[in-house]
C-alpha cells in the first residue's frame, strides 16, 4: 500500500506540473498532504511536515544568502569583465555561445555549489541567448548537465554521501572517477557544438562578427546606481575567498554566505537607505525561491515520515533478479538515475545503497566500487522536482519546470551512460563480479 501511494504521489506530482496544470509551489504542498490523509496519516501529518522543513532549514538560509551575495555581485558589476570578454570571443556564433555555455558553466560549478553556479552563468550568458535569438532551453540545459559532472566532487554532496554511508575515503571515491568524469566533459561538449550548430543554421548566422565592437559599455546589472567599478578587485578577491572556503569547508556553507554578504554589503553600500534598496531589489525572487525549498520540504517530509520512500526502495530492490547479482555495480550505476531522480540523494545513498552493496559483496565487489558506481546519476538527479536549486536556475533562465526537464532528461541519461562505460572501460568499478561467496559453517 505504501509503495503504491508513494509512486503514485511522485507521479501525480510529476503529471501536474509538467503538463502544467499546477505550479511545483502549490503541488509541492497539496500533493503530498492529500496523500497522506489518503493513506490514514492524519494525525502525524504536522510533525512530519515540520521535520522535513527541519532538514532543508540550513539550505534554504544558504540559498537566500547565496542569492543575494551574487545579486550584491551582479549589482556592482564583478560580472561586467568576463561577460565582455566572451562576447569579444563568441563573436555573436551560436555555436560558440553554445560550447561557451558549456565550458564557463563547467568551471563555476568547480565550487560544488548549483545556485552560486546558476546565478553566476545565467547573469552571464542570458543577455547573449537573448541578444542572438537563442533558445534559453539549451543555456539552462547544458548549465545542469555541466553542474551533473562537477557535483561528482567530494565536495558536491553524493561522492560524500556514498563514501560515509559505507565507511570509505571520499578520496578513494572521487579520484578514480576523474577520468570517466573527462570522459563526461568530453561528451558535454559535443552535445554543445551540436545545438550550437542546429541553433546556426536556424537563426541563419551567415556573417560572424569580427569582433571590432565595442563592449566596453555592456553589464549584467540591471541596476546602473548600484555599479561600482572601482571596488572591482575587492570584490573579485572576497568572491574568491568565499570559493576558497566553500570549498575547504572552513564553515557551514550558510554561514559563509551569510558571513560574505555581510562584508560585501558593507563594502558596497556602507548607507543603509542603499543595503535597504539592494535587499528589496532581489526580495521577489529570494522569496520565491526559499518558498520552494521549503515547500519542497513538506513534499520530502510526508515522504519520508510516512514511510513512502523505505517501502519504494525495498519494491524497486525485489525487482532485480538473483541472476543479477554479479552485474550489481553496473545495475547501481543503472539505478542511480531513477532512485536519485524519485527520491533525494539522502534516500538513496543511506537508504538503498547500503543494501546494494551488502548483496555485492557476496559477489566480491568491494565497498569502494559501489560507491563509484553510485555517482554515476547525478545528471540526472539534478533533473529531478526534489532538487531545490533547480527551481533557481529555471526562475533565473525565465522557462518552465517541465520545460527544461523535456528538453534536458535524455541529455542527462546518455551523458550518464557515457560516463558509466567510461568507468568500466577504466576499471574504476567491474562489469560483473565473481560467482558467489557462500558463507562455510564452521566444523
Amino acid at each position: 500500500m505504501l509503495t503504491f501511494l508513494g509512486f503514485a504521489m511522485v507521479l501525480t506530482f510529476m503529471y501536474l506540473i509538467m503538463t502544467q496544470r499546477l505550479s511545483a509551489l502549490i503541488a509541492l504542498i497539496i500533493i503530498p498532504v492529500l496523500f497522506a490523509l489518503f493513506g490514514g496519516f492524519a494525525g502525524d501529518i504536522g510533525p512530519m511536515m515540520l521535520q522535513g522543513i527541519t532538514k532543508l532549514a540550513p539550505t534554504g538560509v544558504m540559498l537566500m544568502f547565496a542569492i543575494l551575495y551574487f545579486a550584491l555581485m551582479i549589482d556592482s558589476g564583478l560580472f561586467d569583465p568576463p561577460v565582455r570578454f566572451i562576447l569579444r570571443m563568441v563573436k555573436g556564433d551560436p555555436l560558440r555561445v553554445s560550447v561557451g555555455t558549456a565550458a564557463l558553466a563547467l568551471i563555476v560549478s568547480l565550487d560544488g555549489d548549483g545556485a552560486t553556479t546558476y546565478m553566476i552563468c545565467v547573469a552571464a550568458m542570458l543577455p547573449l541567448y537573448s541578444r542572438i535569438g537563442m533558445n534559453p532551453r539549451i543555456m539552462a540545459g547544458l548549465i545542469i548537465l555541466a553542474g551533473g559532472i562537477m557535483n561528482m566532487t567530494p565536495w558536491g554532496g553524493p561522492t560524500a554521501r556514498a563514501a560515509s554511508a559505507l565507511q570509505v575515503d571520499p578520496s578513494d571515491v572521487f579520484v578514480p572517477m576523474i577520468p570517466a568524469m573527462a570522459i563526461g566533459v568530453a561528451v558535454l561538449l559535443g552535445m554543445a557544438y551540436l545545438y550550437g550548430k542546429r541553433e546556426r543554421e536556424r537563426l541563419g548566422v551567415l556573417h560572424l562578427s569580427d569582433g571590432s565592437e565595442d563592449h566596453s559599455e555592456v553589464t549584467v546589472s540591471q541596476y546602473p546606481e548600484a555599479r561600482r567599478p572601482k571596488l572591482l578587485m575587492i570584490n573579485a578577491m572576497l568572491t574568491l575567498g568565499l570559493m576558497g572556503t566553500l570549498i575547504t569547508g572552513v564553515l557551514p556553507l550558510p554561514v559563509l554566505f551569510m558571513i560574505a554578504f555581510s562584508l560585501a554589503m558593507i563594502i558596497n553600500y556602507p548607507c543603509l537607505k542603499a543595503q535597504k534598496e539592494r535587499i528589496a531589489a532581489h526580495a521577489g525572487n529570494v522569496l520565491a525561491v526559499v518558498g520552494l525549498i521549503f515547500a519542497a520540504g513538506i513534499f520530502t517530509g510526508i515522504l519520508s515520515g510516512t514511510g513512502m520512500v523505505d517501502s519504494m526502495s525495498k519494491s524497486l530492490l525485489a525487482l532485480i533478479p538473483d541472476a543479477m547479482g554479479p552485474y550489481l555495480a553496473v545495475v547501481t550505476a543503472l539505478v542511480s538515475m531513477p532512485f536519485t531522480f524519485f527520491m533525494s540523494n539522502d534516500a538513496f545513498y543511506y537508504g538503498v545503497l547500503p543494501v546494494l552493496t551488502e548483496a555485492a559483496g557476496h559477489y566480491g565487489i568491494s565497498p569502494v566500487e559501489m560507491a563509484r558506481a553510485s555517482i554515476v546519476g547525478q545528471p540526472v538527479h539534478l533533473l529531478s522536482p526534489l532538487v531545490p536549486s533547480t527551481y533557481l536556475l529555471v526562475g533565473l533562465a525565465k522557462i518552465e519546470f517541465g520545460d527544461l526537464q523535456r528538453f534536458a532528461l535524455k541529455l542527462a541519461t546518455l551523458l550518464c551512460l557515457a560516463i558509466m562505460l567510461a568507468a568500466l572501460l577504466v576499471g574504476v568499478f567491474p562489469a560483473a563480479g565473481g560467482p558467489a561467496i557462500v558463507p562455510v559453517a564452521a566444523g
